[in-house]
């Protein structure tokens, strides 16, 4: 899988939220469909298709504020509890 060097914004809740991608490294497997080396003619394609996890995460900015995930469990409506 090939995986990104990124930057970003770490919030109050531990979330890092990528702002900015800086750079992808390229893992060189034929079977993977990010990767330069896999054939644009595959059929059918089975290959992987996602990215792996962030080779390097920048954080750029710090904030105390939850990110827009979390702001809704733990400080909006779905905070309230039910009955």
């Amino acid at each position: 899988m090939c995986n990104l060097a990124t930057e970003g914004t770490k919030h109050g809740c531990g979330h890092y939220v990528i702002t900015k991608k800086t750079h992808k490294f390229d893992c060189g497997n034929r079977f993977c469909t990010l990767s330069v080396k896999h054939d644009p003619n595959c059929d059918e394609c089975q290959c992987d298709k996602f990215m792996g996890p962030d080779r390097s995460e920048t954080v750029t900015a710090t904030t105390p504020d939850y990110c827009i995930a979390c702001q809704y469990w733990y400080k909006g409506p779905g905070s309230v509890p039910r009955r």
